[in-house]
């Protein structure tokens, strides 16, 4: 698979080169993209529809005009309080300071960040304009991320004035048997949380429930059965996905079997890599061949697989050789929560945002001091630690999903150059 990237790398290179001596880079891209259709400019296309040669094209112009203080920040998505910690509900200065000086790649949004007890009934219109005004001051559009799972998991539709539909457990939706209620379930989510400003939802779980004593998944899986939850799975993915809002099938390698709560401290997978194989990878497989655009990785430990407690968001076993390599998952590989106790309590926010990076992963999520996270990545690429190649391949990917799915328009003046 690695030779299969090569290629089509080298492939994009020469075809960057070819443009660039016909005439100019802005013009010669700009007349091929054209000539696909002859009716339809670039502007007008659907990002979905772009060619791989041309997606590659556009996502090489954009960063070979961004910095690499600006790739670094897109590596992380964060909570509004690692911005400004009384920035709940509404843009202050020290977070536009912050958005514009850091470049995040994404902000997650929490059940707080929708609650203004005074004036319940413009909680709608003040997240609306709370997302508005933090896209305003990113030069790369964020993804404005939010776990809505459904059920207890519901940021948005648990909270009061927000008008988003409220949905039982996925097990309940898993108990019916039909995956047209796990799609209906994605749509509708997507559509109306779309609405509101967000494209990227943190789910589906794809964690089967097969431990009584994990409470950490529980109701929030679709069943025990990998053959439904996959079926679950893909189509919740779909729903989503139609809806313009980014799918992130979660919690990689799966974590149903475990005991224990990551929130809380270690907790190891006892399973073998043939039980990985046969049923907890099952459900992620369906995710990824319906397109989810990113996956997230699991911080409980496999110690039978790795030979080590190192969580699998640290594993570069994990994340490249099995996720990358035999699951072929080409979109973007995000971790866990890293403020979790399972990280905190054994790595520094530097240290561990580095392991991540090394380990293949192209997003951080949510680093317990974000500020250290980065200048600990940063300082990673200075030294030789980490190189400017795995920052660009892992921003690269990033890059692909926002033009994907709009989030980043074609008519961004970060694509000036190249579309007419």
């Amino acid at each position: 698979m690695k030779e299969h990237k090569r290629i089509r790398i080298l492939l994009c290179c020469m075809l960057l080169v070819v443009l660039l001596t016909a005439g100019g880079c802005g013009r010669a891209l700009g007349e091929r993209v054209k000539g696909m259709e002859e009716s339809t400019s670039i502007l007008e296309a659907d990002p979905e529809s772009l060619d791989d040669i041309t997606m590659e094209g556009l996502v090489s112009e954009a960063l070979g005009q961004m910095t690499l203080e600006q790739k670094i920040g897109q590596l992380f998505i964060v909570s509004t309080d690692s911005l400004d910690f009384n920035a709940e509900t509404k843009m202050t200065k020290k977070m536009r300071k912050n958005i514009e000086k850091y470049q995040p790649g994404g902000v997650i949004f929490f059940s707080f960040n929708f609650t203004d007890s005074e004036k319940v009934k413009d909680n709608r219109k003040a997240t609306k304009r709370f997302v508005r005004k933090m896209q305003k001051n990113s030069q790369i559009p964020l993804f404005i991320s939010v776990d809505e799972e459904g059920g207890s998991v519901s940021r948005i539709a648990n909270s009061d004035g927000m008008g988003t539909t409220k949905f039982p457990s996925m097990t309940e939706i898993g108990a019916t048997g039909d995956a047209a209620n796990a799609y209906n379930v994605g749509s509708t989510i997507g559509r109306e949380i779309a609405e509101l400003g967000f494209n990227l939802d943190f789910a589906p779980v794809a964690d089967l429930s097969t431990n009584a004593s994990n409470t950490e998944i529980g109701s929030r899986s679709f069943g025990s059965d990998p053959a439904l939850v996959s079926d679950m799975v893909s189509e919740e993915v779909r729903g989503l996905q139609e809806n313009g809002v980014s799918s992130c099938v979660k919690h990689f390698p799966g974590q149903g079997e475990s005991g224990d709560d990551t929130h809380k401290g270690f907790v190891n997978l006892d399973v073998t890599i043939d039980r990985l194989r046969e049923v907890e990878f099952l459900p992620f497989q369906a995710g990824i061949d319906a397109g989810a655009d990113l996956v997230m990785m699991s911080h409980v430990a496999v110690r039978n697989v790795t030979q080590n407690e190192v969580p699998a968001s640290l594993s570069s076993l994990m994340v490249t050789d099995i996720l990358r390599e035999e699951l072929q998952f080409d979109g973007v590989v995000i971790t866990d929560a890293m403020n979790m106790k399972v990280i905190t309590k054994f790595y520094d926010a530097g240290e561990a945002a580095v392991m991540a990076i090394q380990a293949g992963n192209d997003m951080v999520l949510m680093p317990d001091d974000f500020v250290s996270a980065y200048e600990g990545v940063l300082e990673a690429v200075e030294d030789g630690t980490l190189t400017q190649s795995q920052i660009d391949e892992a921003v690269s990917r990033i890059l692909t999903v926002k033009i994907r799915r709009g989030i980043l328009p074609l008519s961004s003046p970060i694509f000036a150059d190249v579309v007419q």
